[in-house]
């Protein structure tokens, strides 16, 4: 029986009727409402059962005003090594130098500057380590890249070679407006006369002379480079009315430069004004959206400049409007502000022996980071040497403009000393230069004051070293006294205590220094820049080993005030010795250790640099004292004859034999 039928039986017994809910039609309506029912329920639970293998693509785009443009990075150039015969003015002897500006020396670009750009939204930073050669400011809205912080060059000459690349260069991107800024001194005389020499050359080379009779360039506004020259030295003068491109008025401009005996040089100003006077080629056109010509300012000076209070403002006008400042300078002396120029009278009828006249052309840094101790046993630490860069101000406008600091000087060597007798007339003394590309590990801060400050504070070393030099520098050590005559017992003793009394004067301002830089040495360990690196350690090992020459120098005297007897009998003179060894106090022994440690841990980790040099000097220099005796003659010397009898004569002879007068070194 089936399971209806049961159902049915079931009904009929429980009411007694015949009849059921299952009779006819409700029997099939009742299996076709469970049947579709439960397919239903089936059909629902599907997709929790079986697994679901449906992909989703979703693409999204930006809106059209949002896409951005690749940029189109230029292609590497490179420089030859031989001399070019088209490009360089014709550089003598020195174009392998003009040349150099390679990866390896110039300095890069640190912090992106843009010029003008719109703000974005959500962008993506990608930081990498990729060297680009800084050749200038990048004439667009993308990128501003840094200058080169100095590039060492025998000559001028040699200078013009890039400059005229750098030209070049921006005339390819639109025409060009090149300023010419010429220092009035007397000591560029002879630089402005060789520039003057060469400017034919340089203009030719640049396509000027045949582009200025082109028909196509009628109009001044359609020259592919324009000319501007100035001068400077206490006052500001415009050369050229307007700008030309004109070369026997270009030529003219330059010869008519008049020589400034003021010994002002007045550089930021008339850069300033320069940018300031030129600043509108540099807006942009409504039309085109571009400026109309690219801008360049080329300076030529053998000084800091006197007006350090508008290099701000100067660099803030020259980023503003995208113009490079490239300056022919000298080099600064490391670490120090003033050297020595050779200057012979250019006017022949006068005398032409060399003199030499005190310039200021340094430090290399914003502040003094070396210090200066003098003693007569370390004359040869003040000899000036090249700080491998020029002075900071006139290199950090370059820097910062992304232009180029040419350090000039026409007996550059940096494989042997350089003396006295090798300087050419109107050049500093500078007896050492270093090599470029070691140097650059080395390069100053080129930064605002405010921030060089704030560096400086981030490590007690540094701040040490800074506060050590400053006071280092106003202040001078006087000369020991070596030999001491035995007249009598009596005048020995006075004599032991008046050179006593040097060394009583010199001990407190050394403890002092010493007490600055023993501040600094906790941090020591955690300072990593090269620059500071061989600055703290240089300076605490200087401070040291004069330390304890001064103490032992102290110490010797007064041993031989208490009484010394001289091995032979006939001596009667002592004489202070330099001694490789600290014999009379062992306190002062382990000191001249810890000096030798600093002083030889700078020659180690820093070769083939200033600081190597003078830590090497100070290690060549014996650190203690030893007596030695010998004998002095005290018989008195006769007056001498008259005035040899020849009535005159000599004194006639010498009258007729002078040769012509001679001028005192005017302000350089």
């Amino acid at each position: 029986m089936t399971l209806f039928n049961r159902l049915q039986t079931w009904w009929q017994v429980q009411t007694g009727e015949e009849d059921t809910p299952f009779d006819g039609d409700s029997s099939a309506f009742l299996v076709s409402l469970v049947f579709h029912m439960a397919l239903l329920l089936a059909l629902g639970l599907i997709p929790y059962i079986l697994p679901d293998n449906q992909v989703t693509l979703t693409i999204t785009a930006p809106l059209e005003d949002l896409l951005i443009e690749d940029l189109k990075l230029p292609t590497d150039f490179a420089f030859s090594e031989q001399p070019s015969v088209d490009v360089g003015a014709n550089s003598v002897g020195d174009v392998g130098m003009a040349l150099s500006l390679a990866q390896v020396v110039s300095d890069v670009s640190e912090i992106p500057s843009p010029v003008e750009m719109d703000p974005v939204i959500n962008a993506n930073i990608e930081i990498n380590n990729e060297i680009q050669v800084a050749t200038g400011l990048q004439y667009s809205d993308n990128l501003t890249v840094k200058g080169a912080a100095g590039e060492g060059v025998t000559g001028a000459e040699g200078a013009i070679d890039r400059l005229t690349f750098e030209i070049l260069r921006s005339m390819e991107e639109r025409k060009t407006l090149v300023v010419w800024l010429f220092d009035q001194s007397a000591s560029l005389n002879r630089q402005r006369r060789s520039i003057y020499e060469r400017f034919d050359r340089i203009y030719e080379e640049l396509g000027v002379i045949e582009a200025s009779g082109n028909p196509a360039f009628a109009q001044r506004d359609d020259k592919p480079l324009l000319t501007s020259v100035m001068a400077f030295g206490q006052g500001i003068h415009v050369m050229t009315k307007d700008p030309t491109d004109d070369l026997p008025t270009i030529k003219a401009a330059i010869e008519a430069i008049q020589q400034d005996d003021s010994g002002i040089e007045r550089i930021f100003s008339t850069v300033h004004m320069a940018v300031d006077r030129f600043k509108h080629f540099r807006i942009r056109s409504p039309v085109t959206n571009q400026p109309d010509r690219n801008v360049m300012v080329i300076a030529f000076t053998d000084e800091r400049g006197d007006d350090l209070d508008g290099l701000d403002p100067t660099i803030s006008l020259c980023r503003r409007y995208a113009v490079p400042v490239y300056v022919v300078g000298v080099p600064a002396p490391f670490g120090r502000e003033e050297t020595l120029v050779k200057w012979v009278d250019p006017d022949p009828q006068y005398d032409q022996s060399e003199q030499w006249g005190e310039v200021n052309q340094g430090p290399e840094s914003l502040f003094p980071e070396r210090l200066k101790l003098v003693t007569g046993t370390q004359a040869d630490q003040l000899d000036p040497m090249d700080s491998g860069f020029g002075p900071f101000a006139l290199t950090r406008l370059c820097y910062e403009t992304g232009g180029i600091f040419f350090s000039v000087h026409p007996n550059r060597n940096v494989n042997r000393e350089v003396s006295r007798s090798e300087i050419d007339a109107f050049s500093a003394y500078l007896k050492h230069f270093f090599d470029p590309q070691v140097m650059r590990r080395y390069r100053p801060d080129y930064v605002a004051a405010d921030e060089y400050l704030r560096r400086a504070q981030a490590n007690q070393a540094r701040a040490a070293l800074l506060t050590a030099a400053r006071k280092s520098w106003v202040s001078t050590m006087s000369k020991p006294q070596l030999r001491f005559v035995r007249r009598s017992e009596a005048e020995l003793s006075n004599a032991l205590s008046e050179a006593q009394k040097g060394a009583a004067k010199a001990e407190p301002l050394l403890n002092e220094l010493y007490e600055t830089l023993r501040v600094g040495e906790a941090d020591r360990p955690r300072e990593t820049t090269p620059r500071w690196q061989a600055g703290y350690d240089l300076a605490m090992g200087q401070v040291m080993a004069t330390m304890v020459r001064t103490q032992a120098y102290n110490a010797m005297l007064a041993q031989a005030k208490r009484g010394m007897a001289f091995t032979n009998a006939s001596n009667n003179t002592w004489v202070l010795a330099p001694s490789s060894e600290v014999t009379i106090d062992s306190r002062l022994s382990k000191a001249a250790e810890k000096a030798t440690e600093y002083l030889q841990r700078v020659i180690d980790e820093h070769p083939d640099t200033p600081w190597a040099l003078l830590a090497r000097h100070e290690l060549d220099t014996p650190i203690g004292w030893a007596w030695t005796e010998e004998f002095t003659d005290l018989t008195p010397r006769g007056s001498g004859g008259g005035g040899g009898g020849d009535g005159g004569g000599n004194d006639m002879r010498r009258t007729m034999e002078r040769g012509p007068a001679k001028r005192p070194v005017p302000k350089l």
